[in-house]
C-alpha cells in the first residue's frame, strides 16, 4: 500500500527549499532574468545541489550521495514547480542520474559520473527530447532537437547505435532553440562527432534510459502538483483582495465553485503524485502504471489551474509583469513533457489491460 503522507524529514527538507527560492528566486528575479540571455540564476544551483545536497538525494551514500529516495527528490520538484524555477534538477538529478544508476554493473566511469552529479560539481543531461515518453526508444545518433537544460550541462549523455556514451558538452554542437516555457531552455544537440566514453552496451543503455525517463515521468508530477497547488493559492489570495461592487470578488457563488473544483483536483494530483514516488521509492514492479496514471492526471490539473489563475486574476496573465504567465507556459510545457497524456492513457490501458483510448494515437 502507498504511503502517501510526508515525514518529518521531508518536511524539512521542503522547508528549507522554499526559503532558498524564495530568498534567491523570486517572482521578481525570475522575470528580469528571462528578459536576458539566460534565465539561471547565478549560484542558485550550487546551493540547492550541494550546500543542501538536493542532488545528490538519489544516489547512495557509498557514490557520495544522500541515501534518500525518489519520495525526497519529489519534495525538491514541488517546490521547485511552485516557484518555476529554472534549474536542471529534473533533467540531471534525476533523470540522467536515475539513468546512470539503472546501467547494470556500473565501471568507474560511470560511479565517477555519479559522485560528480551527487556533490553538485556536475550537470549531465540525457540526449533526449524533452517530449521523449518512458517507453520511447531514443534515435541513436544525429541532430536531436528539444533537449531540456543542454545549455548548462557539462555532460551529455547520449545514445549511440552500440550504447550509452558520456560527451563533455564542449565537444558537441549545442544550438539555442525558442521554447515556450523561457524558465526551462531547450537546444538541438549534434554529438556525433564529439569523443566519448560508452558507459553502456546498447541493450544495457535502452533499459537504463527508459528507467531514467520513468523517474523523471513519475517525478515530473510532482512539479506539476507544485505548479497547480501555488496556481490555487495565489488565486485565493487575489479574490480575496480584489473588490467589486463592495464585495470580495472571491465571495461571489460562481468563483466559490470554481476554486472548490480546484481544490479537489488538487488534492487528486497530490494523491496521484505520491503515489507514483512512493512506487518509484520502493521499486514496485506497478510503477510504470502509477507513474502513467500521475501522468495523465496531473498534467492535466497543472493546466487547469494555471489557467484559471490567469482568468480569475482578470486576464493578468496577459501582463509581463506578474508571473501567472509563466506558470501557464511551465504548465503547458509539462504538459507534453516526457509523454504526453494520451500516451500516457495508453500505456494504462495496457498495463490494466483496458480497451485502448481513441485519442491514444
Amino acid at each position: 500500500m502507498s504511503d502517501l503522507l510526508y515525514s518529518d524529514t521531508e518536511d524539512d527538507l521542503r522547508a528549507a527549499v522554499r526559503a532558498l527560492l524564495a530568498d534567491r528566486a523570486g517572482p521578481n528575479e525570475l522575470l528580469a532574468r528571462i528578459e536576458t540571455d539566460s534565465p539561471y540564476v547565478p549560484g542558485l544551483w550550487r546551493t540547492l545541489a550541494a550546500d543542501i545536497g538536493a542532488a545528490g538525494l538519489l544516489v547512495p551514500e557509498k557514490l557520495g550521495g544522500q541515501g534518500a529516495s525518489h519520495r525526497e527528490a519529489a519534495v525538491v520538484l514541488e517546490e521547485l514547480g511552485r516557484a518555476v524555477t529554472p534549474v536542471p534538477y529534473l533533467t540531471s538529478s534525476v533523470v540522467a542520474t536515475e539513468t546512470l544508476l539503472a546501467v547494470e554493473d556500473p565501471d568507474e566511469q560511470v560511479t565517477g559520473l555519479l559522485a560528480e552529479l551527487a556533490a553538485g560539481r556536475t550537470v549531465a543531461v540525457l540526449a533526449v527530447p524533452l517530449s521523449a515518453a518512458p517507453d520511447a526508444r531514443p534515435a541513436a545518433g544525429g541532430r536531436v532537437t528539444g533537449v531540456a537544460d543542454a545549455a548548462v550541462a557539462d555532460v551529455l549523455l547520449v545514445p549511440r547505435a552500440d550504447g550509452l556514451y558520456a560527451v563533455p558538452a564542449a565537444e558537441a554542437v549545442i544550438e539555442p532553440q525558442t521554447p515556450l516555457d523561457l524558465t526551462r531552455p531547450l537546444a538541438a544537440v549534434d554529438a556525433d562527432g564529439a569523443a566519448g566514453v560508452r558507459l553502456a552496451d546498447r541493450a544495457a543503455a535502452d533499459t537504463a534510459i527508459r528507467r531514467g525517463l520513468l523517474a523523471g515521468a513519475g517525478l515530473l508530477a510532482s512539479e506539476q502538483l507544485g505548479l497547480a497547488a501555488w496556481c490555487l493559492e495565489e488565486t485565493v489570495r487575489h479574490t480575496k483582495e480584489r473588490y467589486q461592487f463592495n464585495r470580495p470578488v472571491g465571495s461571489f457563488q460562481a468563483l466559490k465553485h470554481r476554486m472548490a473544483q480546484l481544490w479537489l483536483e488538487t488534492v487528486n494530483a497530490r494523491a496521484a503524485a505520491r503515489a507514483a514516488a512512493d512506487a518509484l521509492a520502493s521499486g514496485s514492479a506497478e510503477a510504470p502504471l502509477t507513474v502513467a496514471v500521475a501522468q495523465a492526471y496531473c498534467a492535466k490539473v497543472a493546466v487547469h489551474a494555471a489557467e484559471e489563475c490567469v482568468q480569475l486574476h482578470g486576464g493578468i496573465g496577459m501582463t509581463w509583469e506578474h508571473p501567472a504567465h509563466l506558470a501557464l507556459k511551465r504548465a503547458k510545457s509539462d504538459q507534453i513533457a516526457l509523454g504526453s497524456a494520451g500516451r500516457h492513457r495508453a500505456v494504462i490501458a495496457e498495463l490494466a489491460e483496458l480497451p485502448a483510448p481513441a485519442s491514444a494515437m
